[in-house]
């Protein structure tokens, strides 16, 4: 059944029903096979959009350009250096003053307040690319990218490992507990997820015959897992002081071979990108020399096997964005 999102925001999944999500999740893989078949679809022709970014980013930018461009849009990227926000001019007049020139906003930055003063102010859909607290349209990536691989998502045990009280973490044991997906969190316990959203989502998986985990333990947390998940264990916008402490806290949460063999034979691997699995990357090679470690969050034997679906997972930013905003402007 069509539902009416033009003009609605999307700034977090706890906002939207199980069947908002749903019909976003169908409409991206409409969108994606047009895409593959070559099919045009510049249905909001004429419409311009832009893209805010206090904190930069190679997919986030990518796919909403693409997406953008795909559906016959006009983009103007903004990066942290191409606008007056919070500098000379304030959140809500940015906002207004956007507002007044695109019909559209994706912001990708810092706290979350930022992008909710953004939408009360614009008078157009906002969309959040990412906060500190959330990032919903890496959460339809993931989920059309899960139900791509099984068929199905309702009953699938999905783990995430690390610190699992960042924007990625949260954000999926919200949208698993709104889909039907028994969600692991497993990570040290400085590191769990906030008790008062682990109750609220709780809640929500119990309407939907799901189950919220948090553990510490990783053999029980792994054990026959379906989806296996990380994240880098440092976010954008952390002091670089901090390394030292989250490899101690985290070194026993990588995911590596013993890992994945502790799991379904049929799980898969995904990961938010980028990703530390080698030495190929200038932080790579900084936290090696500093810490004498190769591989952080995964090993490359991991990320380079046939159970890797991380470039899978990448694309499907593009698909998924692209459904989100042609459900808010069209």
């Amino acid at each position: 059944m069509a539902k009416n999102f033009r003009g609605k925001n999307f700034l977090k999944l706890v906002d939207f029903s199980t069947e908002d999500i749903r019909h976003l999740l169908n409409l991206s893989k409409d969108f994606k096979q047009m895409k593959r078949a070559g099919v045009p679809h510049r249905y909001l022709e004429g419409k311009n959009i832009v893209l805010l970014f206090e904190k930069t980013s190679t997919r986030t930018r990518c796919s909403f350009e693409v997406a953008g461009y795909d559906l016959g849009m006009g983009v103007t990227y903004l990066d942290p250096n191409g606008s007056q926000m919070g500098h000379k001019e304030s959140i809500a007049d940015t906002a207004r003053v956007l507002g007044r020139m695109f019909d559209g906003i994706e912001y990708r930055g810092f706290s979350q307040d930022i992008v909710e003063e953004l939408a009360e102010y614009a008078g157009v859909p906002v969309w959040n690319g990412l906060t500190d607290e959330w990032h919903p349209t890496q959460m339809l990536a993931d989920m059309l990218t899960v139900e791509e691989h099984f068929g199905h998502l309702k009953g699938l045990k999905f783990v995430f490992m690390g610190d699992a009280r960042n924007n990625v973490a949260n954000s999926l044991m919200v949208v698993c507990a709104k889909l039907g997906v028994n969600y692991v969190a497993c990570g040290p316990k400085e590191l769990a997820p906030a008790p008062e959203l682990v109750e609220k989502c709780k809640a929500i998986a119990a309407e939907n015959f799901c189950t919220i985990t948090v553990t510490d333990d990783v053999e029980e947390g792994t054990k026959d897992a379906d989806v296996l998940y990380t994240d880098i264990w440092v976010s954008m916008g952390e002091p670089k002081e901090i390394w030292e402490q989250r490899i101690n806290l985290l070194k026993d949460y990588q995911i590596n071979k013993k890992v994945m063999e502790n799991a379904n034979k049929e799980a898969i691997f995904l990961h938010c990108l980028p990703s530390f699995h080698d030495t190929k990357t200038k932080v790579g090679k900084d936290i090696a020399e500093k810490f004498g470690i190769t591989e952080m969050e995964v090993t490359d034997e991991v990320f380079e096997s046939k159970q890797s679906y991380v470039f899978d997972q990448a694309e499907n930013r593009m698909h998924t964005i692209k459904a989100v905003v042609y459900a808010t402007l069209c």
